[in-house]
Parts: structure tokens; sequence; C-alpha cells
């Protein structure tokens, strides 16, 4: 039984690891990509008087210019667990969206995926 925690925690150890190396590579590429624009999560406050999505929209186009704009570059508005939207936006648009009143942190969207050993843990 010993020898098999051990085992996990070498291992989960050894993944953690991998995943920070291929973190450093990605943002590495992202930064020679700087003009472009790239999926973020916005989190924002919760809204008290509007509709969530109105106000993200609302947001959004304060850094856009307009609301069409907004409306084209709004990919999910987050209404249940967290109040926030996804949106394609340039590293400038990031920038600009941080400052705005209500928004709390903008990260960049990125995917994940696990890998099973032998043991396959699922």
């Amino acid at each position: 039984m010993k020898k098999r925690i051990i085992f996990f925690l070498i291992n989960f150890c050894l993944i953690i690891g991998l995943i920070e190396m291929a973190e450093s590579v990605d943002s590495s590429k992202s930064s020679s990509a700087s003009s472009e624009s790239a999926v973020h999560i916005i989190y924002t406050e919760k809204p008290q008087d509007e509709q969530p999505e109105a106000y993200h929209i609302r947001t959004l186009a304060s850094v856009l210019g307009s609301e069409e704009a907004a409306k084209k570059a709004l990919i999910y508005s987050y209404k249940t667990a967290a109040s926030g939207f996804s949106a394609k936006l340039t590293p400038q648009q990031v920038e600009e969206i941080s400052k705005q009143p209500g928004v709390l942190q903008v990260v960049p969207s990125r995917m994940l995926q696990l890998h099973s050993g032998p043991g396959k843990l699922h």
C-alpha cells in the first residue's frame, strides 16, 4: 500500500511538472504573437439592476467601441456559478478592459488535457 501511494505521488509530481513546462512553452508562443487576438475570460462583479448578458455586452462595448462589435466578440456569458464572460480580445483590449469598473480579473482561456497512467485512475 505504501509503495502505491509513493508511486502515485511521484507520478502526480511528474504530471504537474509537465503541465508547468507546457504552460511555459505556450506563454512563450503567445508573447511572439502579441498583436493577435485570443479568447479570454473576464470575471466581473455581479450586476445588480441589469441582466448579466446586457451588462457583459455593455462592458465589452466600452472597449470595442460599439454594441455590435461587442456582440460579435462575445463568446459566452457566465451567469450561474460566476459572473463574467469570454471574448476574443487583443492584448491592448485586454489591458483596456482590465481597467473598466466592475471587472475583477481577466485571464487567458486555455484547455488542459488530463492524462492517466497505466493504472487509469478515473
